[in-house]
């Protein structure tokens, strides 16, 4: 069963990956931005898709994505949510759509330990990709706030 699951979700990944569609920039993008030094949005993306294949394959946390991997839609929305955010709070041009993460998390009571388990499964894209050590503290450093909006609500 694990398997099945397993595979359905990096099906529903590699489906997602190839039907995604590239955003479109109306500014300029500094340079320097942690947005840009990350790759842009084609790198988030591809951090993005393995960050959920991580999670879909960490048995410590995979069972609170159930419902989502079950869905082709739900999947593609929290990946395109996931982009946004990510871009977003990396300085690039995507606006950031979804529910504030307190009201996304409410009545989860998401333990301090599956927080962990997430961060570590995105530690793990980060470093699939080699992203220099700068790079990854920034940004661990911009979503580590909203651990108090997330564990425990």
């Amino acid at each position: 069963m694990k398997k099945v699951f397993f595979l359905s979700a990096s099906m529903l990944l590699v489906l997602l990956t190839y039907s995604a569609c590239k955003k479109e920039v109306s500014y300029e993008i500094d340079p320097n931005s942690l947005y840009s030094r990350l790759g842009g949005i084609d790198a988030i993306s591809a951090v993005t898709d393995q960050f959920l294949a991580n999670v879909a394959a960490d048995n410590a946390i995979n069972a609170r994505f159930a419902a989502t991997v079950a869905n082709p839609a739900r999947l593609e929305l929290l990946r395109n949510n996931l982009i946004d955010q990510l871009c977003e709070a990396a300085g690039g041009p995507c606006k950031y759509k979804g529910k504030n993460m307190r009201d996304a998390h409410k009545g989860m009571n998401i333990t301090q330990a599956e927080f962990n388990a997430l961060v570590a499964d995105l530690v793990a894209a980060l470093d699939k990709f080699k992203v220099p050590q700068k790079e990854k503290s920034e940004l661990l450093g911009i979503l580590g706030p909203m651990q108090s909006d997330i564990v425990g609500q």
